[in-house]
């Protein structure tokens, strides 16, 4: 109504327009909005104005009854009277409704891949592919009051630098240092980005399960979990499934572009959306120091206190491995929060559990449920996973559970 979020949300549509290989669907219109926030409507009526673009049918948008269409024609979406836009004919590839409004056929989205780089200012104007190909270089920047800011390419030159800066704050999004430095007036010396570091950007897909690197976006793995999902058998995917779910309402999409799985790990926030799912997926975590010496700890056992994590001065988060489920395990997510879409949550929580058959019954062979929100840290729910191991899966054995 004030218009002052307006450009946010086309820019947000723009952007899922151009990136679209084909007109999106409604739950990906509502998923890039999410992360726009106005405080003069109920989002209704800039949803509607968007679904024109998602792959529904014109009944949802135009009163039918009102109508009266001849052979040929179609309701246009963007002015909602009868019109020729879609027929066949050659000579109706454009009109113009009775207000003089163009209703014009869908033009392809086009991505960079497809433009050469010194004619792409010839078509719709887009992110310089030059920047795009541009070789990275390894930058070392000083700035007031002795200010350090690095950025290395391998994964040897950051170990360097963590021995020689052990108290460096390392830089993926700044969805959160940024906040730090900004509201809490918070100051770090060194900074060292590790945008660039291919180790920490890997996601391989293995027979066991995935790898996944610390610097690597939210949005990046909400890919390869989804694409994952297609592929595989669904009784290895359970954890999958419940992390794409999570992320639904982590943050918006211009945040999940930026942040990493890494950062959001190890800054160790109580209620973080994410880490009661890695405690309770079993996910193992990969941390090596400055000697390139690895070592594995499991996720339930990393998080120390507030804020607090299992990283000596002379370690860094190197991969996260996610392990695939198997028959009868079932992982899920839970968040309760004041708004579903972009807020904070009051509590959250994973739960994981393995059923076996035994004499004719189901039996919990194994169990684990991670709260986050309840206390300083992300914690574990030790003494009711000891409480259904061993017994009969039914409501009976649930409604004891929630006395424990």
């Amino acid at each position: 109504q004030c218009g002052v979020v307006t450009p946010g949300f086309i820019m947000s549509m723009y952007a899922l327009l151009r990136s679209s290989q084909t007109p999106p669907n409604e739950e990906q219109v509502e998923e890039s909005l999410a992360g726009n926030l106005c405080r003069c409507t109920g989002y209704r009526p800039i949803v509607d104005a968007f679904r024109v673009f998602a792959k529904t049918d014109d009944i949802l948008y135009t009163d039918l009854s009102s109508l009266s269409l001849q052979e040929r024609e179609f309701v246009c979406p963007s002015t909602g009277k009868p019109c020729s836009c879609r027929s066949n004919s050659e000579t109706n590839s454009q009109c113009t409704s009775e207000q003089g409004i163009a209703c014009v056929e869908k033009v392809e989205p086009v991505s960079y891949s497809e433009i050469d780089g010194s004619t792409y200012t010839d078509k719709e104007l887009i992110f310089p592919p030059e920047l795009v190909l541009r070789k990275s270089n390894s930058l070392s920047l000083s700035g007031f009051g002795g200010l350090k800011w690095f950025r290395p390419l391998r994964l040897q030159h950051l170990l360097e630098l963590k021995s020689k800066y052990p108290d460096a704050k390392f830089l993926v999004g700044n969805t959160e240092v940024g906040i730090e430095m900004r509201l809490k007036r918070i100051q770090y010396q060194v900074l060292i980005s590790v945008t660039h570091v291919p180790e920490l950007n890997v996601l391989h897909v293995k027979d066991d399960g995935i790898k996944i690197g610390a610097a690597v976006r939210l949005s990046d793995l909400m890919k390869v979990l989804r694409k994952v999902v297609k592929e595989r058998a669904i009784n290895e995917t359970s954890s999958c499934m419940a992390f794409i779910e999570q992320l639904k309402w982590f943050a918006g999409t211009q945040i999940k572009n930026v942040a990493s799985v890494g950062g959001n790990i190890c800054t160790a926030s109580p209620i973080s959306d994410l880490n009661p799912l890695w405690m309770a997926a079993g996910a193992k975590f990969q941390v090596i120091d400055c000697n390139g010496n690895i070592r594995t700890i499991a996720a339930e056992n990393f998080f120390l206190g507030y804020r607090r994590v299992d990283l000596a001065r002379d370690e860094i988060l190197h991969s996260v491995f996610l392990p695939w489920t198997k028959p009868f395990e079932f992982v899920k997510e839970f968040k309760q929060a004041h708004r579903r879409e972009d807020d904070i949550a009051l509590v959250n929580a994973g739960m994981r559990v393995y059923l076996e058959k035994k004499d004719e019954n189901w039996v919990v062979s194994d169990a684990s449920i991670a709260y986050g929100g309840v206390a300083p840290l992300t914690i574990s729910a030790k003494t009711t996973k000891e409480y259904l191991i061993g017994k009969r899966w039914n409501q009976e054995l649930l409604q004891g559970a929630l006395k424990v």
